[in-house]
């Protein structure tokens, strides 16, 4: 399911050459258009199946799955579906109307959970929204990604006590699109 996941991104052409400005800030020469292929239903269900699966490889107990808005959404949701766990969204602000709520979907105190997320270059976001999480009471038990870009997340992630789970990272990415990141 891995290579086809691969060959699915590079033949959907999300991988992008330019100058592009990254939500960490960052300059970079390629973009991830993750968000793209997210829109295939085909796709949708290869990634929930794989974190599906690697996770109860790595023996992660989990009551509900969540996702950062926006990119992360579908892929929390087709994970939610695939294991009948429970869905959160953490947004990026609170609402500023009803409730204010920064979380969709309801967190008790003690909820194990299972964070998802498309790219991640630094990890900024995924641990935003960690520590939104831990804020309201859960435990994050693992963080999921399908691509890691290789810079920097992983390790900025585990100095904070979490795990990331790449499903893919960029160096297999472009080793089977037979191009160079530099």
């Amino acid at each position: 399911m891995k290579e086809e996941l691969i060959k699915m991104i590079i033949d959907e052409e999300c991988i992008k050459f330019g100058r592009f400005i990254l939500t960490s800030g960052k300059e970079s020469n390629y973009y991830i258009d993750i968000k793209k292929l997210i829109t295939n239903p085909r796709a949708l269900k290869i990634i929930a199946r794989l974190i599906a699966k690697k996770a109860n490889e790595l023996g992660l107990q989990y009551d509900k799955v969540a996702g950062p808005e926006l990119g992360a959404v579908p892929i929390a949701t087709a994970l939610a579906l695939e294991t009948e766990k429970p869905l959160l969204i953490v947004r990026k602000k609170k609402k500023e109307y009803g409730t204010g709520k920064q979380i969709e979907g309801e967190v008790r105190p003690g909820d194990k959970v299972l964070l998802v997320e498309d790219v991640t270059t630094t990890g900024g976001s995924v641990l935003r929204a960690a520590r939104i999480l831990k804020e309201n009471g859960a435990e994050v038990v693992g963080i999921f990604v399908v691509v890691d870009r290789e810079e920097g997340a992983k390790e900025n992630i585990n100095k904070e006590g979490y795990y990331l789970y790449p499903l893919i990272v960029v160096s297999e990415l472009f080793e089977a699109a037979d191009v160079s990141k530099d």
